[in-house]
């Protein structure tokens, strides 16, 4: 039988980052479900560049706990992170014999949740 734990949950999200969500994906799955430590210390070290951006969230995910839920930062964790599709802005290239490409400039939005698990 489980001890009775109590739940809470911080949020915090940036919207229009300049990135295909596709690559903050791959960084996202890797933090998710891990201690804000742990993640913080996988972010620093990640060579994608989508990383930087994700650690900005991090940190105000858990300022957000501090302040609003008074969670101590050692009990947090990742619980949910999810990079949503955003506007795409759509750019033309010259081509040969006066065609002209499409390319999309996609954008997300990330979003990361942490908890504090208090048993």
């Amino acid at each position: 039988m489980m001890a009775n734990t109590t739940t809470k949950e911080a949020r915090a999200s940036v919207k229009y980052t300049r990135m295909a969500p596709n690559k903050i994906r791959f960084v996202l799955n890797q933090i998710r479900g891990v201690r804000v430590e742990e993640a913080r210390r996988i972010l620093l070290f990640s060579k994608k560049t989508a990383a930087h951006d994700i650690a900005k969230v991090l940190d105000a995910a858990v300022a957000n706990a501090e302040t609003v839920l008074n969670a101590q930062p050692d009990t947090l964790f990742v619980s949910r992170a999810w990079a949503d599709e955003g506007p795409t802005l759509r750019r033309f290239m010259p081509r040969a014999q006066g065609r002209a490409y499409r390319i999309r400039k996609r954008t997300s939005h990330i979003t990361i949740c942490v908890e504090s698990r208090e048993s």
